[in-house]
């Protein structure tokens, strides 16, 4: 997702009520932080391909609302975490990311 000069504009009201309720919504599921603080990044220039960025947000979460975690009963769970870091790869401001990851288990929860 990068600036769009070239393309349709859309309405401000709509999208940020939608990136807005992202926003809640990504305090109980961190999978998609990272996406939605991306799309908030072009709040004051929307174009069309902005928002369809957004609805693909909403698709996956639509289509992950029966995941959940499952827990064996006679494993011992065990928390690891990995980090990694990109130094200056955004395209548009250099500006550096980083992500984390916990497993639980066998299970990804972060």
């Amino acid at each position: 997702l990068d600036s769009d000069d070239t393309g349709k504009e859309v309405e401000e009201t709509k999208y940020r009520g939608i990136i807005r309720s992202l926003l809640y919504l990504a305090k109980s599921r961190p999978n998609i932080m990272f996406s939605v603080c991306i799309c908030i990044r072009y709040q004051s220039a929307l174009k069309e391909s902005h928002m369809k960025v957004v609805k693909k947000i909403l698709k996956y979460l639509k289509g992950t609302l029966n995941a959940g975690l499952w827990y064996h009963k006679g494993t011992s769970p065990s928390l690891i975490g990995f980090s990694d870091s990109n130094f200056a790869s955004c395209k548009l401001d250099r500006k550096s990311t980083s992500g984390t990851c916990h497993v639980f288990g066998e299970c990804i929860v972060s």
